[in-house]
């Protein structure tokens, strides 16, 4: 391994791979009500070309996996690609981005198979406001998935909770509260204006004003995440076991410190999250190229990521919806 750095002497170490742009539900702020087009199953990485382009990237210092989507457990075997990641000797944390409907049935499975870790996207703890903000009725099942999670072993479970002016900003409290009482690890993030999301600009809640509703259950104290190194800043409330943290993407932005990749499931490379540049991977691969040339193509990828995204210039990328991005 001989280390990572982009051109603002950032480590990169983190590789976020999205498995699939499939989902079994429909977020508003991250799928339109009417879906996006699905790519076609030759348009997808392999789980064998996904292997090949990580042990790449750990050569040249990424030890950090995460799996997202879409929904990552909708695709069949995915416990499969776990197995085949924790057998890379450089990867030291594999993790799973999910939305916990399917999480109860693969927990067990996918921690034998080696994933370190869950978060879990969890928006409202009301059935009927599940349901409107993902169009599916699984809350139950989501809850389960948790409880699962935990029981197996795939700690710290975290939970994300796009925070919703009018829509769920009236359960900060009981998040939190669950942070008390159940020992909780909450993740409150700023709603992100990003293309293929129905929701509006008149719905963003600054983490500001999330922390001053919080205060009613006491005060907040700053402390290290458990495991993680992401852009999410902690804290604990009196005698709480749980967390809560804040991720702020549009009011204080955290590129500075961004130490990671994205690799879409069409097999593309994206330095950013928030820009539209990436370069291809699947094609060299289907085309035979060496594995030192695709070092050099990621290397390239790393060379060309941004000093930060232009969201406060009112930038949006309009190319991908989120779900074929992986968050």
């Amino acid at each position: 391994m001989t280390g990572l750095s982009d051109s603002f002497q950032r480590p990169i170490n983190y590789l976020r791979i999205s498995v699939t742009d499939r989902c079994n539900l429909r977020c508003i702020y991250c799928m339109p009500a009417d879906g996006v087009r699905l790519m076609s199953h030759s348009d997808i990485l392999t789980y064998e070309e996904i292997y090949t382009i990580v042990r790449a990237a750990t050569e040249l210092g990424i030890n950090k996996v995460r799996i997202t989507g879409g929904e990552p457990l909708v695709r069949l075997g995915l416990p499969k690609l776990i197995q085949m990641l924790a057998r890379i000797d450089a990867i030291d944390d594999i993790s799973l981005t999910t939305n916990g409907a399917l999480l109860g049935g693969y927990a067990a499975e996918l921690k034998q198979a080696g994933l370190r870790r869950v978060n879990v996207s969890l928006d409202t703890l009301k059935p009927e406001r599940f349901e409107f903000i993902t169009g599916g009725n699984r809350l139950e099942e989501v809850l389960e998935g948790i409880t699962i999670a935990k029981s197996v072993g795939l700690n710290p479970v975290k939970l994300n909770t796009v925070v919703m002016a009018g829509i769920n900003d009236d359960e900060l409290l009981d998040f939190g509260a669950k942070t008390i009482s159940d020992g909780w690890h909450v993740r409150f993030i700023e709603l992100m204006p990003v293309a293929g999301g129905d929701t509006t600009a008149s719905q963003f809640v600054s983490v500001s004003d999330m922390r001053r509703c919080l205060k009613q259950l006491g005060e907040l104290a700053p402390c290290l995440p458990g495991v993680g190194n992401g852009p999410a800043k902690y804290f604990r409330f009196p005698h709480a076991t749980g967390t809560i943290g804040f991720i702020t993407p549009v009011s204080e932005h955290f590129c500075i410190h961004c130490n990671r990749l994205r690799l879409t499931a069409d097999g593309k490379l994206r330095p950013c999250l928030l820009s539209e540049d990436e370069i291809d991977l699947k094609q060299p691969l289907r085309n035979g190229i060496s594995l030192s040339g695709l070092k050099q193509l990621i290397a390239e990828t790393v060379a060309r990521k941004p000093l930060r995204h232009h969201l406060a210039e009112g930038y949006v990328p309009k190319h991908r919806p989120m779900t074929q991005v992986g968050g």
